[in-house]
């Protein structure tokens, strides 16, 4: 089998090397990888899917790279790993590498040269609470509940909690994640306080002034804490709010694409360190990603059942297929029987949805300010320069523009590379309704009742 192996990588690098693989003009272009061996990090996730299709589909391979593929116990092992060394890359949070760069946690500059997905997140609560819930939210003429349930019907049950002196304890990822972000947005929607961090006083719990306290639990652990009664609910990725309904334990509520239609999930991070000096292979391991993406939103999602088939894989995803189809497909189920057409749940291609935005990564940067992971006032060209020193489009223009040259792409299904600024069109489409324009961070913050805003100060 070892000989298989190597014989095999021979053969794959001779095709690379010699332009079967890729034309011998874009070969040449694009350059021979400096490193071919790699390993990739990733969290039980379904949205990790572009790593595990592009090694599935052969298109790291086709790139001369030999990639293997590891899951981590959670975010901080795995950001640790691509610090360290013992990871070349990983599955990433979107706000992970902001943080890093930023010195928020362990300080050390990471890049992504790819956005993994949008969308693919939901907040779930426990069977009691959505007892209590349900009395408060509009009804259709079937019965069921009108979508999307804001935090105001959550309200009154917190400031229950509140008056009987009971802790309303939730659960989130990773302070640095979309889901701490999309959970406290939501909450603070509905006017119930998430509370503030203050770094600079040794305070990192997120706990102050908060009317819900929000603490970090792994992703695949949340059904169970949540069963236990340890949380009351919870903001996580697929498959563990489908696996909530399909325990009967609890109810998914609203989904990030409720909070924030196309919002940016997950990126692929490395180094800034590996990026120069393995320049080629990051290009190429960009278009295998790339392709991956392509390959996961073709044809309206048809490749989607087969997608679900590999994630189920214990090595992957290990949940039921039927639990990550249940969203993946283009479906979600709320309340058990419920289940609602949700053909954007999951986008991998689609809306440039791998572009790696200057204005996503300076979304993620004003929820810090908001609620205080960044302790003081910065500004608007702060917000321009941490963006644009950890989102690098130009790396992903060379991959995505050498892919269009050799026809495995098409122009059009990107952004205009002459002329994108890495900024999008201000953002109108949140739960509470307020605009967002990344070029205008400082105004955006100061829009919000809840959170910090400029001259503020825990």
């Amino acid at each position: 089998m070892k000989q298989f192996k190597v014989v095999k990588r021979l053969i794959v690098s001779v095709l690379v090397f010699t332009g079967v693989a890729v034309s011998s003009v874009h070969a040449e272009k694009l350059g021979y990888p400096e490193k071919d061996e790699l390993t990739f990090g990733f969290i039980k996730l379904t949205d990790m899917a572009p790593i595990a299709i592009a090694y599935e589909n052969g298109y790291f391979e086709e790139e001369g790279l030999y990639v293997t593929i590891e899951a981590q116990a959670n975010w901080k092992v795995l950001l640790d790993g691509v610090i360290d060394g013992r990871l070349d890359g990983a599955h990433m949070l979107a706000g992970q590498p902001i943080a890093a760069t930023m010195g928020y946690g362990t300080k050390a500059h990471i890049i992504t040269p790819f956005s993994m997905d949008l969308n693919g997140n939901a907040i779930t609560v426990s069977n009691d609470i959505w007892a209590q819930m349900k009395p408060n939210i509009p009804k259709m003429s079937d019965g069921r509940p009108v979508h999307p349930i804001k935090a105001d019907a959550l309200k009154p049950v917190v400031d229950k909690y509140i008056a009987e002196g009971k802790p309303f304890n939730m659960g989130m990822v990773f302070p640095v994640s979309t889901h701490n972000y999309e959970l406290r947005y939501w909450l603070a929607a509905g006017g119930i306080h998430p509370g503030f961090y203050a770094p600079h006083k040794g305070d990192t719990s997120g706990k102050i002034a908060a009317e819900a306290l929000l603490s970090v639990t792994p992703p695949p652990q949340m059904p169970s804490t949540l069963e236990a009664g340890t949380i009351y609910g919870y903001c996580v990725g697929e498959p563990w709010n489908q696996q909530a309904v399909f325990k009967g334990i609890g109810v998914p509520v609203v989904t990030d694409y409720e909070i924030w239609k196309d919002n940016p999930e997950k990126v692929f991070g490395i180094t800034a360190e590996f990026a120069e000096k393995y320049p080629n292979t990051t290009i190429r391991l960009t278009r295998a990603l790339i392709r991956a993406a392509m390959w996961l939103d073709e044809n309206d999602n048809a490749n989607r059942p087969a997608a679900v088939k590999i994630l189920s894989k214990p090595n992957y995803v290990g949940a039921d297929y039927d639990v990550i189809a249940n969203s993946m497909t283009g479906t979600f189920e709320y309340e058990k029987g419920d289940k609602r057409d949700v053909p954007d749940f999951n986008v991998f291609f689609r809306y440039n949805a791998t572009y790696p935005f200057y204005s996503d990564a300076i979304w993620y940067l004003t929820q810090m300010r908001r609620w205080g992971q960044i302790s003081d006032d910065k500004s608007d060209e702060w917000y321009f320069d941490m963006a644009k020193s950890v989102y690098r489009p130009d790396i992903y223009a060379k991959a995505a523009q050498s892919l269009i040259d050799e026809k495995k792409a098409k122009a059009k299904d990107f952004p205009d590379f002459a002329t994108e600024d890495g900024f999008k069109d201000p953002q109108k489409h949140f739960i509470d309704n307020i605009v967002y324009d990344g070029k205008m961070p400082n105004a955006y913050i100061d829009t919000f009742k809840i959170g910090l805003k400029s001259g503020d100060k825990i």
